[in-house]
């Protein structure tokens, strides 16, 4: 694909504001459909399809494609690239605002992305947030996002919980930044979301959870026990109760708890806010 000549055809550039980077690379591109292991019965959502590199190689492997752009500019290039696929859905809008169960009614279903970094957590969360969750996610994003999605305990972040909590993540593979038009200032990475088939946390404590994550992030150079009492509005001693109820020392940090700390001082937060 000659992206540069396809976008002046159609007198367009690249949007910075909408992190616009295509990849074009076609190794790349093949690469991403190995990762995402799609067969002949799938149904894959595609989140912004850009100008359809991916989207057609999708189209070959998959039952189905519906890809989702929010940048009403790429329709008509879309639509041209993408005729010759009677099985690829075009589908302009905000994948934030559609309901994936709308768009895929699938009993399974896969999700191929190259997102900007500004949207991942929010993307995660609305995605796996329903009844019906994909079986995997395959992700390009920035190296570094990638690597913070997968780390370990020790070294956790906000974004990693909210991704661990629904599945496993392992980065795949990485794309130089030169495999893109424009190309980034950084390289990227593929990972794959193996989803569990229920969350880490039980889903009624969901809710509390992420609360209490955000709570326990907000302050990371503090430890647990003053960064909850801080942004919970409670007295520490409170915070510190409740944290060593959960088996947990509150001169800890946030990142080095691991998801079955965190569930545990999710049934004492639950508990209090219940009292």
């Amino acid at each position: 694909m000659n992206a540069p000549a396809l976008l002046r055809r159609f007198g367009l550039r690249p949007d910075k504001r909408l992190g616009q980077n295509f990849l074009v690379d076609q190794s790349a591109l093949r690469k991403i459909v190995e990762i995402a292991a799609i067969s002949p019965e799938d149904a894959v959502l595609e989140v912004g399809p850009g100008l359809g590199g991916l989207t057609s190689l999708l189209a070959v492997e998959a039952q189905r494609v519906v890809a989702v752009e929010l940048d009403g500019r790429l329709i008509p290039i879309l639509k041209q690239e993408l005729s010759p696929y009677p099985n690829v859905q075009l589908v302009h809008g905000d994948i934030l605002a559609l309901n994936p169960l709308e768009l895929l009614d699938a009993p399974h279903y896969k999700v191929v992305a190259n997102i900007p970094y500004y949207i991942t957590s929010a993307l995660m969360r609305h995605l796996l947030d329903g009844d019906r969750r994909p079986s995997c996610l395959v992700l390009t994003v920035q190296r570094e996002v990638a690597e913070r999605i997968c780390a370990s305990p020790g070294e956790l972040s906000l974004l990693a919980l909210s991704v661990q909590v629904y599945g496993q993540p392992q980065v795949r593979t990485r794309i130089p930044a030169g495999a893109f038009y424009p190309s980034p200032k950084v390289d990227s990475a593929v990972i794959r979301v193996d989803i569990l088939p229920e969350p880490a946390i039980p889903i009624p404590l969901l809710s509390p959870f992420f609360r209490l994550a955000k709570a326990g992030f907000s302050q990371k150079r503090k430890t647990l026990g003053n960064a909850l009492a801080a942004s919970l509005a409670w007295p520490k001693n409170k915070a510190e109760s409740m944290l060593l109820a959960a088996g947990i020392d509150p001169r800890r940090r946030a990142e080095t708890l691991n998801l079955a700390e965190w569930g545990a001082l999710t049934h004492e937060y639950a508990g209090e806010t219940t009292l």
